[in-house]
């Protein structure tokens, strides 16, 4: 059996003394697409910030990260530079915010070769080249001296994941990489992610608020909410059949294209404050299934029959489970 390419224990993150993540367990296989859904402030990007240690000095984090055979926690600087860009590739929310505005993006491409590969000179111009040319930059030869404000913001996602790609990763993190695109771009992106990963042979882990976008990338989707995973497990089970409350409600919330026209049902009131929550259950001031045991006790992620992992008190029925026992059931009566 494969061993993980990353996992992580007990992770668990603190600014000014204030918890915002609280014991994330996560693993990562070999060429695995692994999505991480959930509303802004779930945690979903400071999980991997804290891994890769970009966390400001004032954050607090422990618990155990390890990548193969190195271990991460704790690291000295050199040993996480590197890891970072290297082995571990990140794509970040805004591409044009990420790029220096005042350099050339052939010479922002050859300074990432230079620095994860060692390639200098013609040998780094033709690689850099080459990355253009393979996340589909146009005359890319003649583009090679433009600054990054003549590009389009869905090019310079694409020299975004072209620095990304430029270390030969075997983890590439993309955060949020479609926000700000039209849907037209944004399909183009998640085409050429899921191209390159195949490739490569490359893990992913895609972090987004588009349910659409996880389903077409990813193969295994973890939910967070409030600092914690609530429900983890395959896309076909998790997206066929929802158990925890706040997965069902994010897919509620979804418009239908199809079908008769009826009102969105959103997630009543917003994620908690992390200095004020609740002491069971964070979930359970917006969940209709909630009851007395979910204002006391905060459930603990489990595994299900079905092969996911939960943590709910009160799930959703599983389908699975009741044709089950009706099959029992009718079994006890002949």
């Amino acid at each position: 059996m494969m061993s993980n390419l990353v996992e992580i224990r007990d992770l668990r993150v603190a600014f000014d003394g204030v918890p915002v993540l609280h014991g994330i367990d996560l693993d990562v296989a070999p060429g695995e697409a692994l999505g991480l859904v959930g509303e802004s402030g779930c945690g979903k990007s400071v999980t991997w910030l804290a891994a890769l240690g970009l966390l400001p000095s004032k954050a607090r984090v422990t618990g155990s990260v390890r990548l193969g055979d190195t271990d991460l926690s704790g690291a000295p600087r050199s040993r996480l530079e590197s890891v970072r860009g290297g082995r571990i590739a990140m794509i970040f929310q805004d591409p044009s915010s990420a790029l220096n505005p005042v350099l050339k993006v052939g010479k922002q491409l050859c300074e990432a070769l230079r620095l994860h590969r060692g390639l200098t000179g013609q040998a780094a111009q033709s690689d850099a080249l080459r990355l253009m040319d393979m996340v589909g930059i146009p005359d890319a030869r003649g583009r090679f001296t433009l600054y990054p404000h003549e590009f389009s913001g869905g090019q310079c996602q694409r020299l975004m994941i072209a620095m990304a790609l430029a270390g030969e990763p075997d983890l590439l993190i993309a955060d949020e990489p479609t926000t700000a695109l039209d849907a037209t771009i944004q399909a183009q992106i998640l085409d050429l992610l899921s191209r390159l990963r195949a490739e490569m042979n490359m893990a992913m882990v895609f972090i987004s608020h588009d349910l659409g976008a996880v389903a077409q990338v990813c193969e295994r989707v973890c939910v967070m909410y409030a600092g914690r995973i609530v429900e983890q497990g395959a896309v076909g089970l998790l997206f066929d059949r929802p158990r925890h409350p706040y997965t069902r409600g994010l897919f509620d919330a979804i418009p239908r294209l199809y079908g008769p026209r009826a009102p969105l049902v959103p997630i009543p009131g917003t994620v908690p404050d992390p200095r004020r929550l609740p002491r069971g259950c964070a979930f359970a001031p917006r969940c209709s299934h909630a009851r007395d045991f979910c204002q006391d006790e905060r459930p603990s992620l489990l595994g299900q029959r079905d092969g996911r992992k939960l943590a709910c008190a009160y799930p959703q029925p599983d389908p699975g489970l009741q044709e089950e026992q009706q099959r029992q059931r009718e079994g006890l009566l002949q």
